[in-house]
């Protein structure tokens, strides 16, 4: 695959799935239904917006739930083809504590793939994990400085893993959010004042009107003034990455829809959930603007 600098409109995103065993079905199943329902255009049936990969340690992996989900490919391979995702998603498992106390994978995949945005901070990556496997991302040294969230179940136990990690790496500590569906962090695009841009979520934006112009989006495209600023995205944690932490299980929908809305826009994202018959519950954007 050509190197290229983030997604756009006329091809897949490329998104990696990282299973472990016992891994949680929906924290998967879920994520993976509405990416592969969303459309570059949703009137064309052949603009598939995202190309999904399974990787897994064995040619199966078999889930907290007795489904055996069959891999595409090895995690030797993710390794070695890394730089062609532009996506990496983390689902939680049960046994996080084994995978943890191994140093097995997911997380030698987390750490290259942050390394990655570290070195090439021109190209457009996204991290996101769901439920537990936040827990990796703060084993990983990933979250320090930026804010998560987790299954409330395990709020305690991802504190002092953040806790743990930064004192660790001599980082500096994770906010912590409870009560939010997912956090994003590590934003990396000036559009203007943000009293005025539609483009910013919070807790307190119920009522802020959708974004018309999201990346890859045909608007965002022709727009003069909503360009990426590359230096501003190198002065940033990661190298710009964005980090996307979702809470317990069934908010792993809502972080996946806020990545279509993102990565392809959000008409694409609403035309998903009503689909699915899902009720999107938006998440909180921290320090930043995102589109």
């Amino acid at each position: 695959m050509a190197h290229k600098t983030s997604a756009v409109a006329d091809e897949p995103i490329q998104v990696l799935f990282a299973l472990q065993p016992k891994f949680d079905l929906l924290d998967f199943a879920g994520t993976l239904e509405v990416l592969e329902w969303a459309r570059h255009d949703k009137n064309d049936e052949s603009t598939k917006a995202f190309d999904c990969t399974i990787a897994a340690s064995e040619p199966k992996v078999l889930s907290e739930q007795g489904v055996i989900i069959g891999a595409q490919i090895t995690y030797k391979e993710a390794h070695e083809r890394l730089d062609d995702f532009d996506v990496l998603v983390i689902v939680g498992s049960v046994d996080t504590d084994s995978i943890i106390k191994a140093r097995a994978e997911p997380l030698p995949v987390i750490e290259a793939f942050a390394e990655l945005q570290r070195k090439d901070y021109t190209r457009e990556r996204t991290l996101m994990s769901i439920c537990t496997g936040s827990l990796f991302l703060a084993e990983a040294g990933i979250l320090a400085g930026l804010s998560a969230t987790t299954h409330p179940d395990y709020m305690t136990k991802f504190e002092i893993l953040c806790s743990n990690a930064a004192q660790r790496d001599l980082q500096e500590r994770t906010d912590v959010v409870e009560d939010a569906r997912y956090v994003v962090n590590n934003l990396r695009f000036d559009l203007g004042d943000e009293d005025e841009n539609p483009y910013i979520r919070r807790k307190s934006d119920a009522g802020r009107r959708p974004s018309a112009a999201r990346k890859g989006s045909v608007s965002f495209k022709g727009s003069n003034g909503r360009r990426e600023s590359i230096a501003r995205r190198a002065a940033m944690r990661l190298g710009g990455l964005r980090v996307i932490t979702a809470g317990g299980i069934s908010a792993g929908l809502d972080a996946a829809l806020y990545l279509v809305s993102i990565l392809v826009d959000e008409d694409t994202a609403n035309e998903v959930a009503r689909f699915m018959q899902h009720e999107w519950i938006k998440g909180i954007v921290v320090d930043g603007l995102d589109v």
